[in-house]
């Protein structure tokens, strides 16, 4: 019997404002190729934003991958982690992935090894398409992502290894 980690892959942006998509258009690409390669154990979500109620949907995941525009000094993509004190200054969304941990941790008494996929963005207009430097930037974090999830235990196990302490 082999197992199978349950990975979410969740993007969240608004695709009406142009790069703002990034993250909703990983999601797509990796669903595609999750379903071409026939892979078992990995759920999707996108939206516009981060909610509260997204602490329920992580708190039974063994890996988390956040996908989301960024406006940072990066070259095309960078992969964090993100844990209860993870402050994302760059985003514009009312919650943050470190803040959907931290509910997580003080509702379920747990964090799942989670990390945000930061992916280049340069346009922001009330646009639908994303332009095509931020197609190339989409590009490459999907492949390295594909190397990734084909051997998720390195992800899970390279995690910060978090225990939830009751504060008395």
């Amino acid at each position: 019997m082999k197992f199978f980690h349950k990975i979410l892959i969740y993007g969240f942006g608004n695709p009406g404002r142009q790069d703002d998509g990034l993250g909703n258009a990983f999601v797509e690409r990796m669903e595609q190729w999750v379903k071409e390669q026939g892979l078992e154990g990995f759920e999707f979500d996108s939206n516009y934003q981060l909610n509260i109620e997204d602490a329920t949907e992580i708190s039974d995941k063994d890996l988390v991958i956040f996908a989301d525009a960024s406006v940072e000094d990066i070259e095309d993509f960078v992969l964090t982690q993100v844990d209860a004190d993870t402050k994302v200054a760059f985003t514009t969304h009312a919650a943050t992935p470190g803040y959907i941990v931290q509910l997580c941790q003080d509702i379920y008494k747990r964090i799942p090894p989670t990390y945000l996929l930061h992916i280049k963005g340069y346009e922001w207009a009330f646009r639908e398409g994303l332009t095509e430097k931020a197609m190339e930037n989409l590009q490459k974090a999907v492949e390295m992502m594909k190397i990734k999830l084909q051997n998720p235990e390195e992800l899970i196990g390279n995690f910060k290894n978090f225990e939830y302490k009751e504060v008395y």
